[in-house]
């Protein structure tokens, strides 16, 4: 049966086509190189080196094993994630559910009756009278088939849109799991930030303490008034409420970190550790490699041909719809003899075709309405590229420029702390007032804190551009069309065909 349905359909569906404009990835506007990477800016590129690391694991760069077994479990455990992998999954799904439509619907029948007669009844002949009390039993059986023929192309271009879907869904699920990478790493070094802003802390609660223990021996002296007393009293409790502060931020920072691998606050602790003082290069080559390496832009490009497809599918509207409809079957008193007289089989064979002749201008405006769909899509194409630009030209900026903040602020630091050890001698010889001490340690405190937070800044825009830049991701990882869609040996390849484009 199936032979014969190939056998009458194929020359039809050989001649038809699939409606509607064919798919061409519209230009982004985009530059020939990134700002930040002209010679005048002073950009050094990236060690060769770097490019041999293990690209999907972005994060080994930092050469921090405690970071690398965090990162390791973002894929696996955080829920967000698991959100988008199960939306993805839906997305697969839809495809086999749209594509079954291209496939003739075959269904059976098997019927038995058990018939009996009364006394006086007719028999099946009308013209005798049957012995009272006389039963008899039939059987019917028989396949019937109906079959949608897809000669324009909408069943196909709907099959184009879904699985155009699935790889825009694909492509969320790619930056989904790297943006919480990210903001993981993130978490990170902020943490290791508030690890060594409690270290200085501490340092400098241990020389409050040692001054503070000074001007009370001048005190007692008779050589200090009270009001130096006071002020280094101050000062120390001071930077110990900083201190706490900083625990915190810190332990506030960590319930972050638990909740972003998926596990309760209550399960993670992190043994306290420097931020490190090592930003690494990071490759950058031309802006438009972006294109291929940003899974945002590629969700937005895919988006696109779903909505194109779209418009063809509306097209096919205004065409009839084709149906084959096939039945077979067989009926007899006996099911073994019976069924297979040639008498008893029945069979039939026929197609019907059905347009509809006025909706009201419903059919026009869907196709208007994809394609101004299609037209939105392209918009949000261009913008996403433009935004990738941008965040890439931000943080390649941050890391020029926080590279030589970083230079001027250490310099400030070291003079900032020899002016501390100045005016501490000359108080303790007598010659300024503490008041001179106090300033100079603030200004201290507060260069040594700025100092550290320009590091943090500089390893959080090196975790930023590394987001923007993809994070080593490219379109290869996209699922192709061929391979979501499982290839059946009943279905013609040129259908395949025209579903892979």
């Amino acid at each position: 049966m199936i032979s014969r349905f190939y056998g009458i359909v194929l020359p039809l569906m050989l001649a038809g086509c699939m409606v509607g404009p064919r798919y061409h990835r519209p230009d982004a506007i985009i530059s020939a190189q990134f700002k930040e990477l002209r010679p005048a800016q002073g950009w050094k590129q990236a060690s060769p080196q770097l490019a041999a690391r293990p690209k999907m694991e972005w994060w080994r760069i930092y050469n921090d094993p405690v970071l690398d077994g965090l990162e390791a479990q973002v894929a696996l455990s955080n829920q967000n994630v698991k959100a988008y992998e199960a939306s993805y999954r839906n997305a697969r799904a839809l495809i086999d559910s749209v594509r079954a439509q291209l496939f003739p619907t075959i269904s059976g029948s098997l019927g038995f009756n058990r018939d009996g007669h009364g006394a006086g009844s007719l028999s099946s002949s009308g013209s005798n009278y049957a012995k009272a009390g006389t039963a008899y039993n039939t059987y019917d059986i028989g396949p019937s088939a109906s079959w949608d023929l897809d000669i324009w192309g909408k069943i196909r271009r709907q099959v184009q849109e879904q699985v155009t879907a699935a790889q825009a869904s694909a492509a969320d699920l790619a930056n989904a799991t790297l943006s919480y990478q990210a903001q993981l790493a993130i978490a990170y070094f902020n943490l290791r930030y508030q690890d060594s802003l409690q270290d200085l802390l501490r340092r400098y609660v241990h020389f409050n303490e040692q001054a503070l223990a000074i001007t009370e021996n001048g005190f007692n002296a008779g050589i200090n008034d009270p009001t130096a007393v006071l002020q280094a009293r101050t000062t120390l409790e001071q930077n110990r409420a900083s201190l706490i502060q900083a625990g915190i931020n810190r332990a506030q920072y960590e319930h972050a970190i638990a909740v972003l691998i998926g596990r309760p606050p209550a399960d993670v602790t992190i043994t306290p550790a420097p931020l490190t003082r090592e930003v690494p290069p990071i490759p950058v080559s031309v802006p438009a490699d972006l294109l291929q390496r940003r899974p945002d832009i590629a969700s937005a490009e895919r988006k696109m041909e779903e909505y194109n497809a779209m418009i063809g599918a509306d097209m096919a509207a205004f065409y009839p719809d084709i149906t084959i409809n096939a039945s077979y079957e067989q009926s007899g008193g006996d099911p073994v003899t019976s069924l297979m007289s040639m008498a008893n089989r029945v069979w039939s064979l026929g197609a019907a075709a059905s347009e509809t002749l006025f909706s009201g201008g419903s059919r026009t405006a869907a196709v208007h309405e994809a394609d101004a769909q299609y037209d939105s899509a392209v918009a949000t194409y261009r913008q996403t590229v433009l935004s990738a630009l941008q965040s890439t030209e931000d943080q390649l900026s941050n890391l020029r420029i926080l590279a030589d903040e970083d230079v001027r602020q250490a310099a400030a630091l070291d003079l900032a702390n020899r002016t501390v050890e100045v005016s501490l001698n000359q108080y303790q010889a007598g010659i300024t007032i503490y008041t001179t001490v106090i300033t100079s340690e603030t200004t201290a405190l507060g260069d040594a804190e700025t100092v550290l937070g320009i590091r943090q800044q500089r390893m959080v825009a090196s975790v930023n551009l590394v987001e923007a830049l993809g994070g080593g991701w490219d379109t290869s990882r996209l699922p192709t069309k061929a391979a979501l869609q499982k290839d059946n040996p009943f279905l013609p390849a040129f259908i395949q065909r025209d579903t892979n484009r």
